[in-house]
């Protein structure tokens, strides 16, 4: 097979690392990053074999597809499809999803690349652990439980060396513990800088999406009797780790809402308007704020410091039902725990250059009827960083996208930029055009 990577200075110390190992035995192997010669240190330890052509197969056909269907990872794979697969057949990349033990349940991409990887079987039902087949980019982001990029004759299997790939593990996002991993392999361009922020991004909108369907289950659950949400928790809640009562995040909805939801510990429950406001500003501000800080946020005008403590006696009684120690304190009023709002990870992703997550990620308006001055300069930094990312570094999809808000309804710069990047034979050109057409007479009239 023809190597997809140009051997840098770190793929000859590699090659030479590997003259060293006879048989799996490791001698002391210079030249290699540390995490590489601590990974092939475990790896000789596992009598893992640099020699051996494929990894084994761990799973056959109808065991993968039972397994799979019923895996936690199974919820998240269309936001993987959407962010990383689709934009993959043509690039020349794959996409593998495996569990937490890392055999690989999905692998996705280009098609030429995926008869090729069948070669050394990168395949759906192949076990890519360390313990099997050695220093790997999805096997050894498990070991470490975090993201890494492997090039080329980094990896301890010979068989492996004209591939690279970028591997991050997906972790439970509530209770923390290790469902699984999502690896890129493929060409150089599979451990480029920005290939891991890209993956790093997309698990992030993916734990943000079952975060997502477990609130909104949550609350399917909270509105039918006891007697059928009890059977229906014990046959449907999802779990991991094995932890009781941790399955869920600390989080705040506040995008396309008029009241937040908040689910607390495994406990969910919609909040009033106004106990949304005051949550919506604790979260993002972590240090506190002091009773005439809050009122100034909270209250048009001059908001009074007597009203805000008896709005806070009641949003405490509420806590204190769903959780005791969410209770927050005074002096100044701070949140006694993490509260991650959605709005939050939107700005996250925003930060990191991830704006197509952003998107996913984005509802609608933070609390879009607030008229609080805090909420209404969240929901303006919020919405303009987003559009701008968009415009700036949008595809036309993103710009469409985008454009379906309710918030761009009336969006002319943004469908003026969205028909420069559509192909000229583009039937969605016909509806963007039909857009300004009406925006341009309704400016005229």
């Amino acid at each position: 097979m023809k190597n997809l990577i140009q051997p840098g200075p770190l793929q000859l110390s590699a090659l030479a690392a590997h003259e060293q190992l006879d048989g799996g035995a490791l001698q002391d192997p210079a030249g290699l990053r540390s995490l590489i010669r601590e990974s092939w240190q475990r790896s000789a330890g596992f009598k893992a074999n640099p020699d051996n052509p494929a990894a084994p197969l761990a799973m056959d056909r109808e065991e993968l597809e039972d397994y799979r269907n019923q895996h936690p990872l199974a919820a998240i794979m269309p936001v993987i499809n959407k962010l990383l697969v689709q934009p993959s057949h043509d690039s020349g990349l794959l996409v593998a999803v495996g569990d937490e033990v890392g055999r690989l349940l999905w692998v996705e991409g280009d098609p030429v690349l995926q008869r090729r990887a069948e070669g050394m079987m990168f395949v759906a039902g192949a076990d890519w652990s360390e313990a099997t087949v050695g220093t790997s980019a999805p096997g050894t982001a498990l070991a470490l439980g975090r993201g890494i990029q492997i090039a080329g004759a980094e990896h301890y299997q010979r068989a492996v060396h004209p591939w690279s790939c970028t591997a991050v593990p997906f972790h439970d996002p509530d209770s923390g513990a290790v469902l699984g991993v999502v690896d890129i392999t493929g060409t150089d361009t599979a451990v480029a800088p920005h290939t891991l922020s890209l993956v790093e991004a997309t698990v992030a909108a993916a734990q943000a999406q079952l975060r997502v369907e477990r609130l909104q289950l949550a609350a399917d659950l909270a509105s039918r009797p006891a007697r059928r949400r009890t059977a229906a928790s014990a046959s449907r809640a999802p779990r991991a780790g094995g932890k009781e009562g941790s399955l869920y995040r600390n989080s705040l909805q506040l995008l396309g809402r008029d009241q937040a939801l908040l689910s607390l510990e495994g406990r969910t429950v919609v909040l009033s308007a106004r106990h949304s406001e005051i949550l919506a500003l604790l979260s993002t501000h972590p240090d506190g704020l002091s009773a005439e800080e809050l009122s100034a946020l909270l209250y048009p005008g001059d908001g009074s410091t007597i009203t805000l403590r008896a709005e806070m006696v009641r949003l405490r009684k509420v806590l204190q039902q769903l959780h005791p120690d969410a209770v927050p304190g005074s002096r100044p009023y701070r949140l006694p725990l993490d509260l991650v709002p959605d709005s939050g990870q939107v700005l996250s992703c925003l930060q990191r250059g991830a704006h197509r997550i952003a998107l996913e990620i984005y509802r609608g308006a933070v609390l879009p009827r607030s008229e609080a001055p805090g909420i209404i300069e969240l929901r303006n930094r919020v919405s303009s960083l987003l559009r701008e990312a968009v415009l700036t570094d949008g595809s036309a999809e993103s710009l469409l996208k985008y454009a379906d808000l309710p918030e761009a309804r009336d969006d002319v710069g943004v469908r003026r930029a969205a028909l420069r990047l559509l192909p000229a034979r583009s039937p969605k050109r016909a509806a963007v055009v039909a857009d300004l057409e009406r925006l341009e007479a309704e400016l005229r009239a």
